[in-house]
């Protein structure tokens, strides 16, 4: 039996005690107290109704209590324990419960003194699991449902997939349509695998090809293409929230992400198996695979930290937040971050398991790492060798010091000591002098300071003290400091904190106008007389007095002190070795410089924005998320919904990510397929099978084709997980071959195309519109991979200013999926397109319809630049015939000829308006920037 620890009310939250079950069923509790709260509070606190998300027919529940996030009892504090406060409240308003006559005294006792003994509850009582019992369509079991029989529309079924959709259709009373035309065949299959079109050639070719297989050949060439990773890796990096900079104020850029982006499109391009994805995602470091943690880590990330420790610390929750948002919405479909203040108000999923999910990430920290773990065997070798070599020339070098140390150095013998930052005495012939004049010709770093300027007479006063009338006056002083105006440099007072600063780099003069004319032989000046700061020194300086004749004298200078040096000169032992040995210290020494050169340069490794990692200390659940209101520790874990994750407490931190990660991936999962397919089948036919992507909880849509749904995601994991073979299966279906053209039945039952008695047309995205422009203008860079080009000028400060780029060259004509992404920021032109920025996860991207939009395709420079460069092209190879130039431009951007009326009108706008007219009419026509 556990008995469960008191907790006073003056006791901090992060000292409470967590309350814990007992060992053995308690009797009393279900002969006594049981009966009660099932009389008084199972209406509202129970299976069918569960307010204020309190479940008072759990011992858990009882426990964790509800969104007030407070359990419900204080063993052995009767008073204290808020199921006593509640149903003995004045005010019947508060008093629970509600409504009835409410818990009698008899019934009052019984529950003061089960708390007053510690409140002992059983390991379990009934009604335990059912928080976690859920009819909820996408936490069953997957299951393989045989594909149906045709139906009554004499469609030749030969793919499941059809079978399942010529099911429904007949059901709501529709037929497939038609195939589209082979010409638009291929062209939305180029666009939706490879993200631009067909060239004209391989357009015409697949029309001529009569074989029955030509379609699918082209069907696998398109997944064997190197640009298919590079589009489908953009529906990924959407999800993963990436970018290329931190976001927030400052905004800086992360020099090493673009390694993880890569690892997507090498991923997809080699059909990694989806399973071996998620799991390098979360635990790459584990896999051999170091780059894919990138994932953990893409999402903004603010730099500025609070000297306030609350903001510090919720700012530390964000970032753990954003993880645990981004792998559940992206691997699972769910919104988990939802239970970060209280437990899901939809969904089975409890308070204590999102916290649960946060120590699995408790030990990830934003920031690069060495992208290889182990240097090859033959650069180990060469390290070594180098580093035996630099070990013998330091011996020979530390003999010739050794050597260099019993003789004097010559030339610094006659000069005084370099000037310090604590004191500096001048001394010098007594003169007349009525103004002093200091000079700095250059400082040890930044704005020269003084402390304290002192000129003492012949009888040693020091004359020019601001109370004795003496003032001061300077060429410059550094604006906002008080600690730093010019009444310091005489105000007897010394040190940092009442100082002068020149206003300019390493120069600047002040002088003191004494009272009256005096004799004087010595000036004291220092930089900090307490020696706590080194920086700002004068190095270099000039003290001049003015005569009764009312000329400048010099009376001292840094020209005869020692060369300042905030360190030792590590050469100067070079200065009194003889020929000979200055001869061989100066060779050892070049030795050693390109040796040093040599073992940076093998020993360096490439860095990679993905994360750093550090065993955790304990994770506690926090009181409606308030970082400052601890509660009790939570193990790493998961969701009980879908099946228990038990971790130690001190498990091991790589330990944590691989676990959930393998929990994910596992294929009693039945969220983890289901979400990928329904994915897949988004991004080819345009809407997922499950309307809401990033949501298959109670808030989300129920799927319009549940058993297809499901024989996806079983056809999935059979076939390792391969999304290829998913796509293929899509793509070669009469569902995703049919026309797109509307019929006047099908927009009456279903004009949002729910039941896909068409293929929906859809406007291109951001990406493959500009990429597809390029493309066929004939400008596209289709260099692969490396790190970004820019589509935004950078000003470089403190914080990072960006400016939308007007003019484009060739640097900025690769695949858009290898732009350097800045967050809140946007290029000029497709980033009016619905671009996200990498904020936050996006599933699904809006599809706005703005006029910033026709105008920016229409009259920017980027679309008149590839206009010109496409015209130029067309002229170019067929220069005397206008009519293959119009052809030619219509098969590359609209993927058919024309046909003899905009033939007609396209000669009449070449005539009028010349030929880069004519082609930015066809990029601004809806058959170039839609996919029909």
């Amino acid at each position: 039996m556990v008995w469960l620890s008191p907790r006073t009310a003056a006791s901090s939250p992060s000292a409470e005690q967590p309350l814990s079950l007992s060992e053995n069923s308690s009797a009393y509790f279900v002969k006594e107290v049981r009966p009660i709260l099932q009389k008084h509070c199972f209406e509202c606190h129970g299976t069918e109704k569960v307010k204020s998300s309190l479940r008072l027919d759990t011992s858990e529940g009882i426990l964790l209590g509800g969104n007030s996030g407070e359990p419900l009892i204080q063993p052995n504090a009767p008073s204290k324990s808020y199921l006593i406060q509640k149903i003995t409240h004045e005010d019947s308003e508060e008093r629970m419960p509600p409504n009835g006559p409410g818990v009698s005294d008899t019934e009052q006792k019984i529950l003061l003194q089960w708390i007053a003994q510690g409140a002992q509850l059983p390991e379990s009582i009934e009604g335990d699991n059912s928080f976690y019992e859920t009819d909820h369509w996408a936490f069953q079991k997957v299951q393989r449902p045989a594909p149906p029989i045709a139906g009554k529309t004499n469609t030749r079924i030969e793919n499941p997939i059809d079978a399942f959709i010529d099911y429904r259709l007949v059901k709501e009373g529709l037929t497939l349509s038609p195939e589209a035309d082979r010409a638009t065949t291929l062209r939305r299959l180029f666009l939706v695998t490879k993200g631009i079109p067909p060239t004209p050639k391989e357009l015409l070719s697949f029309q001529e090809d009569s074989n029955e297989s030509s379609y699918s050949i082209q069907v696998e060439a398109a997944l064997a293409s190197p640009r298919y990773g590079e589009r489908w890796a953009r529906h990924w990096l959407d999800i993963a929230r990436y970018a290329d900079s931190n976001g927030f104020e400052t905004n800086r850029e992360r020099k090493t992400a673009w390694h993880y982006r890569d690892y997507v499109i090498n991923a997809l391009n080699t059909n990694k198996p989806y399973d071996q994805f998620i799991e390098e995602q979360l635990a790459g470091d584990v896999l051999g695979e170091d780059a894919a943690t990138g994932f953990l880590v893409a999402g903004p990330y603010d730099i500025v930290k609070s000297p306030d420790i609350t903001l510090t610390l919720m700012q530390r929750q964000n970032e753990l937040d954003d993880m645990i948002h981004t792998t559940s919405t992206a691997f699972l479909g769910l919104t988990v971050g939802c239970a970060r203040c209280h437990t899901h108000k939809f969904d089975p999923i409890h308070q204590k398991e999102y916290y649960s999910m946060q120590a699995v990430f408790a030990g990830v920290r934003h920031g690069e790492r060495p992208f290889e773990k182990k240097l090859p065997e033959d650069t180990q070798k060469s390290i070594v060798h180098i580093e035996s070599r630099l070990t013998s020339i330091e011996m020979e070098l530390g003999k010739l010091k050794k050597a260099a140390e019993l003789k004097p150095d010559k030339t610094q013998q006659t000069k005084r000591p370099q000037v310090s930052s604590r004191l500096n005495e001048e001394l010098f012939d007594s003169v007349k002098a009525k103004t002093i004049r200091f000079t700095v010709l250059a400082s040890s770093s930044g704005q020269p300071c003084l402390d304290e300027l002192e000129v003492f007479d012949d009888g040693g006063n020091n004359v020019a003290l601001a109370s004795s009338g003496a003032v001061a006056s300077a060429s410059g002083t550094l604006p906002g400091y008080a600690i730093h105006q010019l009444k310091h440099i005489n105000d007897g007072r010394t040190g940092n904190a009442s100082s002068w600063i020149s206003n300019s780099s390493g120069s600047g003069w002040v002088e003191i106008s004494l009272l009256k004319e005096h004799s004087i032989q010595k000036i004291v000046w220092s930089r900090d007389r307490s020696g706590q700061f080194q920086d700002r020194i004068p190095t270099r300086y000039i003290i001049e007095a003015r005569t009764q004749k009312d000329e400048w004298i010099r009376i001292a200078d840094s020209n005869n002190r020692a060369t300042f040096q905030n360190k030792p000169d590590p050469l100067a032992f070079l200065n009194v070795l003889n020929d000979s040995g200055r001869s061989k210290a100066e060779s050892l020494l070049k030795q050693k410089e390109n040796l040093r050169g040599e073992l940076k340069r093998l020993s360096k490794r490439n860095m990679v924005w993905a994360g750093q990692f550090k065993q955790p200390g304990p994770t506690h659940r926090l009181y409606r998320g308030d970082p400052m209101e601890k509660r009790e520790k939570t193990p790493p874990g998961a969701l009980r919904v879908i099946k228990p994750l038990l971790m130690d407490e001190d498990e091991a931190e790589e330990q944590r990510r691989l676990k959930l990660a393998q929990w994910i991936t596992s294929k009693d999962n039945p969220l983890t397929a289901r979400v990928m397919v329904n994915r897949i089948w988004h991004y080819v036919m345009g809407q997922g099978l499950v309307r809401t992507p990033g949501d298959f909880g109670a808030n989300g849509v129920a799927p319009t084709h549940p058993l297809l749904l499901d024989w996806l995601a079983d056809e999935f994991m059979r076939n390792d997980w391969s999304i290829k073979h998913i796509q293929r299966l899509i793509l070669n279906s009469r569902t995703f071959r049919q026309s797109s053209k509307p019929t006047p039945m099908g927009m009456d039952k279903d004009a949002g195309g729910a039941w896909l008695w068409r293929y929906t047309p859809r406007r291109l995205s951001a990406e493959p519109m500009r990429d597809s422009i390029l493309f066929t203008s004939g400008a596209l860079d289709l260099k692969m991979q490396g790190p970004g080009f820019y589509l935004l000028d950078v000003q470089v400060e403190n914080v990072m200013h960006y400016f939308p780029k007007e003019h484009f060259g060739p640097n900025e004509f690769r695949r858009m999926v290898y732009q350097t992404r800045i967050r809140q920021e946007q290029d000029a032109i497709f980033g009016a397109f619905d671009c996200p920025d990498g904020n936050q996860v996006i599933s699904n991207r809006s599809r706005s319809n703005t006029p910033i939009q026709a105008l920016n395709l229409f009259n920017s420079n980027f679309i008149l630049q590839q206009s010109e460069i496409l015209a130029s092209r067309l002229q170019r190879n067929f220069p005397d015939s206008l009519k293959q130039q119009i052809e030619q431009a219509f098969l590359a951007l609209h993927g058919k000829r024309p046909d003899e009326h905009e033939m007609k009108i396209s000669r009449a706008l070449i005539q009028s308006d010349g030929h880069a007219s004519f082609c930015r009419a066809l990029y601004n026509s809806s058959r170039f920037i839609f996919i029909f």
